[in-house]
């Protein structure tokens, strides 16, 4: 059986910060495979390169050495506007929710479905309102997000991230302002939408209430990938 294309690889990434005498390397030959529907987990230490990484992969950051190829397309070299057709491919998922305010959860949620023009406006309320009702908010769709919980507002988010069937999630800290249960709450809904939808999620986490979730755990410490495994906590 062949095997299957990875949705990102990465091998021997180095990158750094500032110039001359003041450059300094972050990442040190990150090599690393996340596979269509697999939850990999990210831990470590604050300063030990996570958001660099993710950032490098979510097309935020120009690839500095070595290869960053998502679906298939190398990202190193690449132009700015082939780095923002390749964020158009990915959902993300932030410790803010980033919600728009004065938009309803149902418009927050449009917004990212009507990114793509080729969808009329009734399929993107159908879109929103179906991925809103499958994170549980169906009697929420019409509240702004001051009138919602903390839960709540990154369930939008989640919706948000997930609505247009990405084939990879980042997400930052998603349960960082969340209490226990409303943090396994979305982390569970993130599970199931990803193992239903085959979308590859690269979660960044100092919380470890949630580790049991992933499929691997990976951790990084002072620029370098220490740890790469399959989650033995499930």
């Amino acid at each position: 059986m062949m095997k299957k294309e990875p949705v990102i690889a990465i091998q021997n990434l180095n990158h750094y910060y500032g110039r001359g005498a003041l450059r300094k390397q972050i990442l040190f030959d990150i090599t690393l495979e996340i596979y269509a529907g697999e939850i990999v987990i990210m831990t470590g230490p604050s300063g030990s390169g996570k958001t660099t990484l993710l950032s490098l992969i979510g097309g935020l950051r120009s690839v500095q050495e070595g290869s960053l190829k998502f679906l298939g397309q190398e990202l190193s070299g690449a132009s700015q506007s082939k780095l923002v057709e390749s964020r158009r491919n990915i959902g993300y998922i932030f410790q803010a929710h980033n919600l728009l305010g004065f938009l309803t959860a149902r418009q927050n949620v449009q917004m990212a479905v009507e990114l793509n023009k080729q969808i009329s406006q009734t399929e993107a309320v159908t879109k929103s309102e179906a991925m809103l009702g499958a994170v549980g908010l169906e009697a929420r769709m019409n509240y702004y997000p001051d009138n919602l919980s903390g839960g709540q507002k990154q369930r939008i988010a989640i919706a948000r991230a997930l609505v247009n069937c990405p084939p990879l999630v980042l997400a930052d800290e998603p349960t960082a302002a969340l209490d226990k249960q409303s943090g396994r709450d979305v982390v569970e809904i993130m599970q199931r939408l990803a193992k239903e939808q085959g979308t590859a999620i690269l979660l960044v986490t100092h919380d470890n209430r949630i580790l049991d979730i992933a499929d691997r755990i990976v951790e990084m410490e002072d620029g370098l990938l220490t740890r790469n495994a399959q989650n033995t906590r499930q």
